[in-house]
């Protein structure tokens, strides 16, 4: 199992509206039959306007294999649509799960 996190880093004031993207953008998963991301936001530490997204995946290949699924959907890209305007910055961090 591997664990997917993506930090976004928001512009000033923006990580509402980003958060509220990825709920809707959850909402669709969920409706192809997938998991959603976990969902969370900086309360303290190095920068503000952080959203974290966090999900596990079987293997590497079924994490490229969902976001091309997700972002396929006509659905997701209308929810997604414009989302950049909301990031500074972002990473993505994958960890083997080990237990």
């Amino acid at each position: 199992m591997f664990m997917v996190r993506e930090v976004l880093n928001c512009k000033p004031g923006k990580v509402g509206a980003l958060k509220n993207k990825f709920k809707d953008l959850g909402a669709v998963m969920t409706a192809m039959g997938l998991e959603p991301f976990t969902l969370m936001t900086d309360v303290a530490g190095g920068s503000f306007w952080t959203l974290v997204l966090e999900r596990t995946y079987s293997s590497l290949d079924e994490v490229t294999t969902i976001e091309a699924k997700v972002m396929s959907h006509e659905k997701a890209q209308a929810i997604m649509a414009g989302y950049h305007d909301l990031v500074v910055s972002g990473s993505r961090e994958i960890y083997k799960l080990e237990n």
